[in-house]
């Protein structure tokens, strides 16, 4: 089954449910030409390895506590902060517990 992405106007819900950390540790909310929003859930043994997109992307915080490396350092984000990345700037997300971010990327730089 595909997953259904929402529409303009939808309204989204981003609490984590019961069967998040056996299922999945992200979700495309929604996605267009030239954005796609996802809700990650980084449960802290399974981190994201460094990786880099090629569009700039936000994350934020919204539960737990969220270490992104990049530029040789850590930014550790707490609830309601944000980090910005440029496009592709390699980057991993680690968890010291369960945690939930919300990740806007934009797909094709203007």
């Amino acid at each position: 089954m595909a997953l259904q992405h929402a529409a303009s106007g939808d309204r989204i819900s981003l609490k984590r449910s019961d069967d998040d950390i056996a299922s999945f540790t992200s979700v495309a909310l929604a996605k267009t030409e030239h954005m796609e929003l996802m809700r990650i859930l980084v449960t802290k043994d399974r981190p994201i390895p460094e990786h880099k997109l090629e569009g700039e992307m936000s994350l934020v915080c919204l539960e737990g506590e969220l270490a992104v490396d990049a530029y040789g350092t850590t930014t550790t984000l707490k609830p309601m902060e944000m980090l910005y990345l440029s496009g592709g700037v390699p980057h991993a997300i680690r968890a010291s517990e369960d945690s939930i971010g919300l990740m806007t990327i934009l797909l094709h730089p203007c």
